[in-house]
């Protein structure tokens, strides 16, 4: 089970980053750039929700979910040791008779 969280997460977090790479800055319009009002839409100044907002949410949620997953599994973890197979040294007495 936490083979396939961490398979999920890597693959996630990876989306992440190139979703976020692909979408263009907050002022990279050409009429904001001169200061009109190209950039006053009727969704205000920020535009519509695209595509890539909407999966950069998506992913982001999902990464959060399996991280904290990840976190709870390794927490509760009820596997042995290898320090549990093996038996204590025996400890041998000095010879004080000097």
């Amino acid at each position: 089970m936490s083979i396939l969280l961490v398979i999920i997460h890597v693959i996630v977090c990876f989306a992440l980053i190139m979703i976020v790479l692909l979408q263009t800055g907050k002022g990279a319009d050409m009429g904001a750039a001169f200061g009109g009002g190209a950039s006053q839409t009727l969704f205000g100044s920020t535009g519509a929700s695209t595509f890539l907002s909407k999966a950069t949410t998506v992913a982001a949620v999902v990464f959060m979910l399996t991280a904290l997953a990840l976190a709870y599994i390794s927490t509760h973890k009820t596997g042995s040791s290898i320090m549990m197979d093996s038996n204590a040294p025996i400890e041998q007495q000095q010879d004080t008779s000097d």
